[in-house]
Order: structure tokens, then sequence, then C-alpha cells
């Protein structure tokens, strides 16, 4: 039982001005805000509420078990911040039925309980009514819309034993966290390099319960977070798990490096990889369900490096991926462009920019469009990222002679009408995807290159005639991928218009444009930032543009041309994010440069 709570102390308030003292933490610091502004708590109680708050706890059910709310005051409180009507679970029967839409797993991991089904949504008792990530497995699992309901942690708990009988789930999991905090990694004696493990024993290890669930807990926790890849990396008296979300990467373990082999060789396992092979690179996949028939696949690699192997994990999430040309960063001009390119009956489109910079998206996005039953679509991809049903789609492998080039000169004579390649990268693939596009097919693929002025130069360097591109080139569109400031702590920030006008913006615009940024809160895990947006630079091969190719024009000479022509930039378009408040200045200036 909670004990009663202290009354918050005189000395515990700023004398004069405001009634409660911002406190600077990195996680619940509005909610501490927002206890001492209701005169809650006081300060001393939320400092060491902050000081002994558990990884992921939340702040409020801390401050209640240390006793300083209890929880009839903790439950109205969660009652008015959110908006949603607290319940007595004593006083409610729940039919079985209802008690059987959730898995008791996922109830006792997010601490909720369903008490009622109206129609087409799910009304859920539940500790914490600001846990989106649980409202979202809800929904996703029972395919209801979901209604929040708030009670006491003690009311369910103990519901929790009612309708789902005690569970061993929680000491489950908090086993494989306790058996390896027992492993001591700084007292392992690392394995001289020429020294070889025993296969046999490495097998058994990973098959070892708590070294199972840590290899699935971190693949369904990186979906579950929205994570593009996953890292596990190996060195000398270190081993950590990082996860690249939103572009960054983040550290999000360090398991014992006494694991590292064990986990290592758990992945390779499940992607069906020699686990014996450890002086050459190799390459796998694991596919996994999650959930109610959800399919998720991880495109693995794995690199001997100097202290172990390095396993990168490509996360393919076909739920998440929107394959939507509207919903991906496009303004409104440059899509009007890159819509009409690709729906001409032949010609080349090609999208360049850097590795992970949303072109393979952009291209799925295209193709789902122009997916219908009256057209023969094939595409050779490196490798195939993700299925698209009424698509023929090769994997090249080269190793076997199945290049891009080999696969382009199969397709042309597959009666095709629309051909994508994954990558243009010789001259042998760029002659081909030129021949075929000279014969009526619309080719669509990409290159390597900065912008779309320096992707004309990249092909003549490769050898292809001036004539043949511009009879040939429809489009080219560079692209780059910058965060979205997120949407629940979003707020403005005061920029000199000195600085706006370095960065690219007018006078006018200068004066008036107000920047945003991501204060930081759970939503986004205090980083500011919830998903990502394209920039798009868009340049349609116009006849003047064609006139500057034949008579030979430089990169620069290209992109001033294409920029008269009303070519919008990759700067131009990060400063349009700016303006909207869909990013930073700081994300436009990271990932592009000034015209």
């Amino acid at each position: 039982m909670p004990m009663d709570p202290k009354k918050p102390s005189e000395d515990g308030r700023p004398k004069g001005g405001s009634d409660f003292l911002p406190v600077k933490t990195e996680r619940g610091s509005a909610m501490g805000e927002i206890l001492l502004r209701e005169k809650l708590i006081n300060v001393k109680q939320l400092e060491e509420a902050q000081r002994v708050q558990g990884s992921g706890e939340n702040l409020t059910h801390t401050l209640a078990k240390l006793g300083y709310l209890e929880e009839s005051q903790l439950i109205n409180f969660l009652s008015r911040q959110y908006g949603v009507p607290s319940i007595n679970l004593d006083e409610v029967e729940i039919a079985e039925e209802v008690i059987k839409l959730v898995p008791r797993e996922v109830a006792q991991r997010h601490k909720l309980v369903p008490i009622a089904r109206q129609g087409a949504t799910l009304i859920v008792a539940m500790t914490d009514p600001g846990n989106i990530y649980a409202m979202d497995d809800i929904k996703f699992l029972t395919g209801l819309n979901v209604e929040v309901v708030v009670a006491s942690e003690t009311a369910i708990a103990s519901a929790l034993e009612r309708y789902f009988g005690k569970t061993d789930y929680d000491d489950a999991l908090r086993s494989v966290f306790d058996e390896i905090a027992e492993m001591d990694g700084d007292a392992v004696n690392l394995l001289a390099e020429e020294a070889e493990e025993d296969l046999d024993e490495l097998k058994e290890a990973t098959e070892d319960a708590p070294v199972v669930r840590l290899v699935n807990m971190i693949l369904v926790d990186a979906v579950k977070r929205g994570a593009s890849d996953i890292h596990v990396e190996a060195y000398e008296k270190d081993f950590r798990v990082r996860y690249r979300m939103d572009g960054v990467l983040y550290e999000i373990m360090k398991p014992p490096i006494k694991l590292r082999n064990a986990i290592t060789s758990r992945l390779k396992i499940m992607a069906e990889l020699d686990i014996a092979e450890r002086r050459l690179p190799q390459d796998g996949r694991i596919r996994l369900v999650m959930g109610r028939d959800k399919e998720v696949d991880f495109r693995v690699s794995v690199l001997p490096c100097l202290f172990g192997e390095k396993v990168v994990l490509r996360v393919l999430d076909k739920s998440a991926l929107k394959l939507d040309l509207g919903a991906i960063g496009f303004e409104e001009k440059p899509l009007k462009h890159f819509r009409e390119a690709i729906h001409q009956p032949w010609g080349m489109v090609l999208v360049t920019g850097p590795t992970g910079s949303g072109k393979s998206t952009t291209l799925y996005s295209a193709l789902s469009e122009l997916n219908t039953s009256s057209d023969n679509i094939s595409t050779a991809e490196d490798p195939v990222e993700m299925n698209i049903p009424g698509i023929n789609q090769v994997h090249v492998r080269e190793e076997i002679g199945l290049s891009f080039a080999a696969a382009l000169r199969s397709f042309l004579r597959q009666d095709p009408d629309i051909i994508m390649v994954g990558e243009i990268r010789d001259f042998e693939t760029a002659e081909t995807a030129v021949k075929a596009a000279l014969t009526g097919h619309l080719v669509l693929s990409t290159l390597h290159t900065n912008d779309a002025p320096s992707t004309v130069n990249r092909l003549l360097n490769m050898g292809i005639e001036p004539f043949l591109l511009t009879a040939t080139l429809n489009l080219i569109a560079a692209q780059r991928l910058v965060r979205r400031i997120c949407r629940e702590c979003r707020e403005p920030v005061e920029v000199p218009p000195k600085a706006l006008l370095d960065l690219g913006f007018s006078e006018e615009e200068s004066k008036t444009v107000v920047p945003m940024k991501g204060k930081g809160c759970r939503v986004c895990n205090d980083t500011g930032y919830k998903g990502r947006a394209g920039l798009y630079e868009i340049m349609p091969i116009s006849e003047e543009l064609k006139e500057c190719i034949l008579q030979g024009y430089s990169a620069l000479e290209l992109k001033r041309e294409a920029l008269r022509l009303g070519m919008m930039s990759l700067r131009m378009a990060g400063l349009a994010k700016v303006k909207a408040g869909a990013t930073t200045i700081e994300e436009v200036v990271r990932v592009t440069r000034a015209d």
C-alpha cells in the first residue's frame, strides 16, 4: 500500500514569480513540471523520483511507488491530463470473449486489460494512457479502434491475475536480463586470434533460452521502434547493438562481451549462414512473422572484423512502407513533373542520391502507381527489397553471371512495357538501358551522383553518346532524406534574419519565416524528430537542356540553366520544408549544399 503523500514544503518552491521550478531532465520533465504546477509534489520529491526512475519507467508511477502520490491522486491526475475517464475494475465484470482479444503476454507487458467491445471499438483499461505504443499494438493485433480508460496499477495487476491467471511471463523476461547481468564482461579473457571455439559448444550456446530471447527481443524492438537497420558490433572489450532510426544511429544496449559469439552465431543460424566461416563476408535473409500475419524480412550482412564479426540487418517492414508518391515529400510542382515523366510511353527516368537517401522507396512508389494489369513490368534488383504483387522481380547475382545488363537483355525478350534497373553501375548496363528506352520502353533506374545535373556528366563519362542521352532522358530526380519534426513537441525557435538570408531565404522570407524544432518528448524518444521526408531536385529534360547537353555544358552550367528554367534545387526544397515547419534548419544544412 502507498504511504501517505508528503506535503509540498515551502523551501521546495522558488520564491517570487513562477510557482514551479523547471527541472531539466532527459525524460519526463514536462510531466514533472505539470505535477509541480498542480502542487501534487515538490521539487525535492521530483528530483528523487527522477534519480531512482528506471529505464523506460513512467515518472508518475515512480512517484506513486515512492509514496509521493497516492494511487487515487495519480488516477485523477492522469484522467484530467489525458482527458480520459477513470474506472474501478473491481466493479466491472469482463466477458471472456473480450479478454481473448488481447494475448496475455501483450496485456502483461503493457499493463492493460480489455474491458468491453462496442462494435469496431475496444475499450482498454491502462495504467498509462499516454502509452501510444501499447495502443498501436492492440490496434494492430485486434484490428479494432482503441478507446482508453485509466485504472490504478494495483487494480490492473489484480485484474490480470484474475482473468489471465498467474503467468511466468514477467519472470521469464526478467531472467534474460538477470542472467546477462550476472556475466561480467570485463572479467572475460579474449580468445587468442588463432584459437578456435568448439562448434558444438557454440551451437549449444546459440540455443540457450536467454540468448534466443535476447536476439528475438532485439529484432522485435527494432520493428516496433521503426528502425531501418540493426548494427551488432564487436570490439576488443566492448559489444554493442545500435539501431538506425530516421537516418541516425542510436546505441540501444551493450550485451556482455561473453555473449558476442553466441549472439552473432544465433543471427547467422536464423539467416541460414555458415557459423563456422568467420573469415569471409556472408549475406542472408531472416523472415519472421510478428503478431497477426505480419511478415518482416531482415536482410543480413556479416563482415569479419578485427575482434569478431559485425552483423548489419536491414529491416524490410512492408507494412511500414508507404508506396504513395504524394506522401513521401514531393512539392506540388516537382511532383507534377515527376508524374508526367513516369507516365510517358518510353524514355528514361533516373533517381540519384547516396546510399540510404530513399531512392528505392521513390522507385517502388512510382512502380506501384504504374502497376496495372495492362502493362508488363519487370525489375532487376540487388537485392529485391520489397515484393510487389503484379511485378516480375529478378534478384541480380553477379557471381553466377546474372548481372544488371544480362537481366536487361532478357527483359527485352519478354515483351516488356516498363523496366526498372536497380542501379546503373557500368557502361554495359547504361548502354542496354538506353537501347531499351530507344526501342519504346519506359526505363526507371538509379545512379549514385550528388545532384541531378551531374548525372548527365556521369553517363557521358561512362561512354554514352550525347545524342543518345537527349533522345532518351525524360527526367532526372536527385533526392535526400531529412528527419521530420515531432508533431507532439515542436515549438518555434528564434533565428536572426541574417542567418536565414545566408541559408538561402529571400529578404522578404527572412522576416516572416518562423523555423520550428522539436523539444523532445516520449513520442520521439526525446530526439525532437519522428519520421522522415524526402527532398527532391527534379530536372525535366526540356528542349533547352537537350541543346545544352549537345553543346557539352558542364554540370555547373547545366545546373544554372535548369535553375533559370524553374528547377527547385535540393537546398530550395529543404528551405520549403523549413518554411512549412516540417523539418529543422540543422537537418537541411546536414544533407544539402548551398546553391
